[in-house]
């Protein structure tokens, strides 16, 4: 498992307006980390799925609001920041 300081990924997250939709365990416009985390435990390819649809945006998974998508967020910090999500974004 790829571990991270948990500051570098909350960087990350605020350089990504992340923050503008989600906390760590509040649902605000998107889902908090902890039930993102929550939905995906136990899942072996839970952090490549998730960093897929943070670049790539998606709908209905979560509600009616669209998460939009990140394409110039690259692969590396795609993991990291799901990597970090998965852990309750914390």
């Amino acid at each position: 498992m790829l571990v991270l300081p948990a500051h570098a990924s909350m960087q990350l997250a605020q350089a990504n307006a992340c923050l503008a939709c989600h906390s760590a365990d509040k649902k605000l416009v998107g889902p908090a980390y902890r039930d993102v985390a929550k939905k995906y435990a136990g899942q072996a390819d839970a952090a490549a799925r998730l960093a897929d649809s943070i670049r790539k945006g998606g709908s209905g998974t979560w509600g009616a609001v669209p998460m939009p998508a990140q394409p110039n967020l690259s692969e590396a910090d795609a993991r990291k920041l799901a990597q970090w999500v998965l852990e309750g974004g914390k």
